[in-house]
């Protein structure tokens, strides 16, 4: 699968590629989703995010590494020896009302640009993100519930979380 579909956002239950062109749901989106689905509901009840790497095999093979416990801010996986990752993963653990927990941080983003892959985002609120480390954008895949979400959640009062972010407006809304 090319890469550049690892790097096209999911608009109306597309997506929206380079040139206008557009495709179903690929099948890195659609594996993410299963991988997210059963996180999702360990990282939440323990309040703690995991993480990891995706990538291909040799075969072509989309895969992942075994999710890494995290704290309930953070998570720094082992890098793969087995393929060569295109993309981290990690949840944001469960609802906290005093947390950014629904949108990437500027740390996810500074994260996967320095080791030079992209990455997904899963949030309690069950939204998805994806972060193209390249041109430093984090966009939705998915809004609300599109994962499982914590029982707790509640939508944000202070910020309308838009369908994306430029790396300097994350680090502008995370410094106010």
């Amino acid at each position: 699968m090319p890469r550049d579909l690892f790097r096209a956002a999911l608009v109306g239950g597309v997506l929206a590629l380079p040139g206008g062109m557009a495709v179903a749901e690929s099948d890195e989106i659609a594996f993410m989703r299963a991988l997210f689905a059963e996180l999702q509901v360990k990282s939440i009840r323990k309040n703690r995010e995991y993480c990891g790497y995706v990538g291909y095999t040799d075969d072509g093979d989309l895969v992942a590494t075994k999710a890494q416990r995290g704290r309930s801010d953070s998570c720094a996986p082992d890098w793969p020896e087995d393929f060569d990752p295109v993309a981290s993963y990690h949840t944001h653990g469960g609802y906290d009302p005093n947390a950014w927990s629904e949108i990437p941080s500027g740390d996810d983003m500074e994260a996967d640009e320095e080791d030079g892959v992209d990455g997904y985002i899963a949030t309690p609120g069950g939204r998805m993100w994806y972060v193209d480390s390249s041109e430093m954008i984090a966009s939705q895949i998915c809004g609300v519930g599109c994962l499982p979400m914590d029982g707790d959640f509640e939508p944000e009062t202070e910020i309308v979380v838009q369908q994306s972010y430029a790396y300097e407006e994350l680090i502008e809304i995370l410094e106010d």
